[in-house]
């Protein structure tokens, strides 16, 4: 990870904007601060934009080399991740700037402004919730380096709390299997061997555009493909047979050599956008109710709702869907609720055999 650093080491208070320190009137309802966007495109999406916008923020550079060596974490291994992580505290970066903060000595109300700033732009739950913590860990690791005073995100701060459901506009298995019956018979091969492999595979849209030629294999007699995951490692994953003719018949098709197994006209491995449009193009074609509001993870939310339904076992899942917290599946289980599936009946059933025992004792 490779962080630009500025020339000299400016005092972090250099940051420019006169308004630090300035109290807020007790009168009236507190107006939430709002000195820059909390939407759009962020401030920085590259290790070198991040390092252009600290230096334009007085950052001085020792922050600057703690924060590449905080970008390059365990938890932080994959480049999709590290870019999120960039994205997230960027933000936080202008919004300290438009306030004049002196980013090493924040006060804790001003975290909880920062807060009431994201909400009031209208960003979902788990987004804030994202953003908060993002900037949390960047300010727990400059507090642990003595760059900074105190993390202002941490503890006592409260944080949104993540809906127990996902939000994610989910497929039924009928809509499902009309995707790829469409795909099937009026798209390329490309696309329909696309579609099937993040079907049977419930991965993130960064592993199929990530994956190479080189990932296909078979082991034990399963046809097989290694998928790039979170945190920059591979997960195995079997191909069923409707997938692995999918991939066979594109296969075919396809130029030979090395290189991403999905790739454009000119070699280069498909983005992320381009399947983001796909799904909603191939949706749309299938007359799939609401197209417009689907995304490439509609299709592993639907996967993981499907094997939940299927009465496949928590932890099977969490383990196919590569989540480290099993509070994150959860999410999926929309019939976790279902009355059908309550456990008072079982506990009914069992006390009532108990009762009809012990009720001889008192005839």
């Amino acid at each position: 990870m490779m962080l630009a650093m500025p020339a000299d080491d400016a005092p972090l208070a250099g940051i420019p904007s006169g308004r630090a320190g300035t109290a807020l009137e007790p009168a009236g309802a507190v107006q939430v601060p709002g000195p820059c966007p909390l939407t759009g495109p962020a401030p920085a999406r590259t290790p070198r934009a991040l390092a252009e916008l600290m230096r334009d923020h007085g950052v001085p550079a020792a922050a600057l080399e703690k924060t590449a060596a905080w970008l390059s974490g365990e938890r932080r291994q994959s480049a999709a991740t590290q870019a999120g992580y960039i994205r997230d505290v960027s933000w936080w970066l202008s919004y300290a700037a438009g306030r004049g903060l002196d980013l090493a000595d924040v006060d804790p109300a001003e975290a909880d402004l920062y807060a009431a700033a994201l909400r009031a732009a209208g960003l979902a739950d788990s987004t804030r919730a994202r953003r908060l913590s993002a900037v949390s860990s960047w300010y727990a690791y400059l507090t642990r380096s003595r760059l900074a005073a105190r993390n202002p995100f941490g503890e006592g701060m409260e944080r949104p709390s993540v809906p127990q459901t996902s939000e994610t506009r989910g497929l039924s298995e009928d809509e499902l299997e009309r995707m790829l019956a469409y795909t099937g018979a009026r798209e390329s091969a490309r696309t329909h061997a696309l579609l099937a492999l993040m079907v049977a595979t419930g991965c993130r849209v960064s592993s199929v555009t990530r994956t190479t030629l080189a990932s296909m294999g078979r082991d034990r007699g399963h046809a097989v493909i290694d998928l790039p995951v979170k945190g920059g490692n591979t997960k195995r994953f079997v191909l069923p047979p409707f997938a692995t003719d999918a991939v066979d018949r594109y296969l075919a098709e396809r130029a030979g050599g090395d290189g991403p197994l999905f790739a454009t006209r000119t070699g280069k491995p498909i983005d992320q956008p381009y399947v983001f449009r796909l799904v909603r193009r191939v949706a749309a074609a299938a007359a799939i109710a609401d197209a417009d509001k689907l995304s490439p993870h509609s299709l592993r939310h639907s996967v993981a709702t499907m094997l939940l339904d299927r009465g496949h076992p928590l932890h099977v899942v969490q383990d196919f869907l590569g989540h480290a917290d099993p509070r994150t599946t959860r999410r999926y289980d929309r019939a976790r609720e279902s009355l059908d599936r309550s456990p008072a009946y079982d506990l009914g059933a069992a006390l009532a055999a108990g009762v009809a025992r012990h009720a001889r004792t008192y005839a």
